[in-house]
């Protein structure tokens, strides 16, 4: 045999055996996932908060600049 059909021979086992393993386990936590949601939701607001923070630091420097 060929080295090609060796390693897709080897692939075609591993990937098989990925999909039992991940087929397995078919429990879901709820609160798992609710924790990853609120997580995400306080990053995105703190990203916004800092957005606009930003826009107001550059609204106030622009407004000092122009009454000089």
């Amino acid at each position: 045999m060929s080295g090609e059909q060796l390693a897709s021979e080897e692939i075609n086992r591993n990937s098989k055996t990925h999909t039992y393993t991940k087929s397995k386990k078919l429990k879901v936590n709820i609160n798992d996932l609710l924790e990853k949601v609120r997580e995400e939701k306080s990053k995105e607001r703190k990203e916004n908060y800092m957005f606009l923070g930003l826009v107001v630091g550059l609204l106030a420097v622009t407004g000092i600049i122009a009454s000089l």
